[in-house]
């Protein structure tokens, strides 16, 4: 029986609108104006950065200093260096927009109605909770695990088992549910944990010993079967 839900973020909970076209236009709020093409280039570079580094970000003092790289990185990237990175590092900031898929906050009442535990378990920099709480599914999680703070990035089973942690749960009687079937399935699974693979997109679908839904309003009654 499955008394926990631990739950991938990004591309499961909540998604980030493209940040390119924010990008140029708070950039052009400050004087300065870039093309499309340069604002995704530049973007992109920052992101692959981000994800490299975003366990840096464990705290509120790191995080100011990994926001401030990555704003760095994408002046450098834009040809900005002229601009003040102040400048720059709000307009990244400004740029970055998330929200939570319809079917979030529906699945998780219903599931949390059932008394099931629901801990959000990411790769994420710390201000995870921040994020939940402003697209309003931080009300509907009892704990967050990011991986900044853990000090390790999924698949590894140290997230898995600091989420498990914070649940008060044991493997067994655990289920995670993530878009990735390498860091979400793979990595639940090698603790122990149950796993759910999310298809959002619908022209893909897990392999056949994985179990996949396409939106989490399906996730209650796969939660029942378990």
């Amino acid at each position: 029986m499955i008394s926990t839900l631990t739950i991938d973020a990004l591309g499961t909970l909540l998604r980030m609108e493209p940040p390119a076209p924010r990008l140029r236009e708070q950039l052009l709020q400050r004087g300065v104006e870039v093309s499309e093409e340069r604002a995704q280039q530049a973007f992109s570079r920052e992101i692959a950065y981000y994800l490299t580094h975003h366990v840096e970000g464990r705290d509120p003092d790191s995080l100011e200093q990994l926001r401030n790289r990555c704003a760095g990185v994408l002046r450098d990237s834009l040809g900005l260096r002229h601009i003040e990175l102040g400048a720059i590092r709000s307009a990244l900031l400004d740029s970055l927009h998330f929200q939570a898929f319809e079917d979030a906050a529906p699945a998780l009442e219903e599931i949390r109605g059932r008394g099931i535990s629901i801990v959000a378990a990411s790769n994420w920099d710390s201000s995870l909770p921040e994020v939940l709480e402003r697209v309003g599914l931080a009300r509907l999680v009892d704990g967050v695990v990011s991986s900044a703070v853990v000090g390790v990035t999924k698949p590894a089973p140290k997230l898995f088992r600091a989420a498990l942690a914070m649940a008060g749960a044991q493997p067994a009687e655990a289920l995670h549910v993530g878009d990735s079937l390498e860091m979400d399935v793979i990595g639940a699974r090698s603790v122990g944990m149950q796993a759910v693979l999310v298809t959002r997109d619908g022209a893909t679908r897990g392999p056949d010993h994985v179990r996949s839904i396409r939106a989490l309003t399906e996730l209650p009654d796969l939660i029942s079967e378990a």
